[in-house]
């Protein structure tokens, strides 16, 4: 038997698809490859770099379906299905909407596969796969598997390894897609597996996947003592109220952290309150200025994530929101768009007032483009929002901004390793806003790929 895995692209410039250069492994499938049986083929085709050739004979296809990804992966699908191939679809999307998901493949697996993977195939072999898999989310994740990473060779992709500690977040912030797949809860493997995981491959920087890897602070505190014996460096992403906790700070650092993506979200307390983002409550009340404090005090490179477009959004704000990043030098900064993610708390309120544009789903639409606003704000027009959203993201990444940021004394010029990193990486992001700002989804236009 032989399974294809796939991960699918954005979407494309004209009939060109868009070659990601910043890309990551994708994890995921390197754990689906691990619970796949050791007599099954498995071959990766990542579509971000790479022509998916479909009519190299397969027995079974499987595709991890993002929001963003979804009317890509469809195609993909269909092509595979016009073939007599069966394909099997799973992922975020998945989870938020199956039953969009289901009218484009022959199996969908809602949840995270581990559970049912295994018994997938068996009914593949038999002849009697079902369409719909429902998997009861484990309380251990990948529990006693070990991503496999030879399906990631050669693929181009950047030289740091991908792997996770725990899955979730207990918190309900009213647009996150991940609050409502794992409903708000957070689950950890154990600390024993993961650093047998880190020591079954080579390289000393790790990027762990978590939402939060700070959710759960025990737990967190007997992960950063497990690695300080390792001397690696590792990113992961971690939530504002993490710095109430001096211990887990002064572990994190030892245990090699170089910085954490933070959504810091806004900078006003009224946008805070309306999203339910309570691990910011507590900020300063001139907005983050102690935290922003401790995070250089523990010369942590901070990516700072924005979302604009909250209905106490202004453009002025928003600009105001940009010069603050740039002020305060964050190694990285992301303005995105708010973005009505499928069955979240923030969609089902957009329905409800009538303000989603694209017929509800963006995703799908034809006439929608990445980094596009897909909803009716409250405070400015949607082409407004996009313009401003794009004009924060060229401002921060602009080679003023780059020059400026690196002067960081505390973060950026904390060692030579640390400035290597900026000058390596915003370079690369600066790239890619402009290459990936106004690309179509998908590959093909028209009805065929509805």
């Amino acid at each position: 038997m032989k399974l294809i895995l796939i991960k699918p692209n954005i979407g494309r410039r004209e009939h060109s698809l868009y070659v990601d250069e910043g890309r990551m492994e994708p994890l995921p499938l390197g754990i689906l490859a691990a619970l796949t049986p050791p007599d099954v083929e498995v071959v990766l085709y990542d579509d971000r770099m790479e022509q998916i050739p479909y009519d190299e004979p397969a027995d079974l296809v499987g595709i991890t379906v993002e929001t963003f990804t979804a009317r890509r992966a469809y195609e993909i699908s269909a092509e595979y299905r016009r073939r007599g191939v069966k394909v099997v679809m799973g992922g975020m999307h998945a989870k938020l909407i199956p039953e969009e998901v289901a009218q484009h493949c022959d199996c969908v697996i809602v949840g995270d596969a581990e559970p049912v993977w295994a018994e997938m195939i068996a009914d593949f072999r038999a002849g009697k796969i079902r369409p719909r898999y429902d998997a009861v989310q484990p309380l251990c994740p990948q529990k006693g598997i070990i991503a496999r990473r030879d399906i990631f060779e050669g693929k181009g992709y950047l030289p740091i390894t991908l792997l996770q500690f725990s899955r979730g977040c207990a918190h309900r912030c009213s647009f996150c897609a991940s609050s409502v797949y794992f409903g708000a809860k957070h689950y950890c493997r154990p600390v024993d597996e993961v650093i047998r995981e880190i020591r079954s491959q080579k390289r000393k920087l790790l990027f762990f996947v978590d939402d939060n890897i700070v959710c759960n602070r025990a737990k967190a505190k007997e992960l950063f003592r497990a690695l300080i014996p390792l001397k690696i460096r590792w990113v992961s992403q971690g939530s504002m109220d993490m710095l109430q906790d001096p211990e887990l700070m002064e572990l994190m650092v030892k245990s090699g952290c170089l910085g954490l993506v933070i959504g810091f979200e806004s900078i006003s307390p009224d946008c805070i309150r309306d999203m339910h983002k309570f691990t910011n409550t507590r900020a300063s009340s001139e907005m983050y200025a102690d935290e922003i404090a401790q995070l250089r005090k523990y010369g942590l490179q901070t990516w700072a994530a924005f979302t604009v477009g909250h209905d106490g959004d202004t453009v002025d704000s928003i600009r105001a929101t940009c010069d603050f990043a740039i002020r305060n030098k964050f190694t990285f900064a992301a303005f995105n768009i708010l973005m009505p993610y499928p069955n979240t708390p923030l969609y089902e309120k957009l329905e409800r007032e009538g303000r989603l544009l694209y017929d509800g789903k963006w995703w799908l639409h034809e006439d929608y483009r990445f980094n596009y606003c897909s909803i009716v704000p409250k405070n400015m027009t949607p082409d407004e929002l996009t313009a401003v959203s794009f004009e924060c993201r060229a401002r921060f990444n602009s080679v003023g901004s780059i020059i400026k940021r690196a002067l960081e004394p505390h973060t950026n010029l904390r060692s030579p390793y640390r400035f290597m990193t900026y000058l390596i990486y915003n370079p690369l992001f600066r790239k890619e806003v402009f290459k990936k700002q106004g690309l179509r989804f998908g590959l093909e236009s028209g009805e065929r790929s509805k």
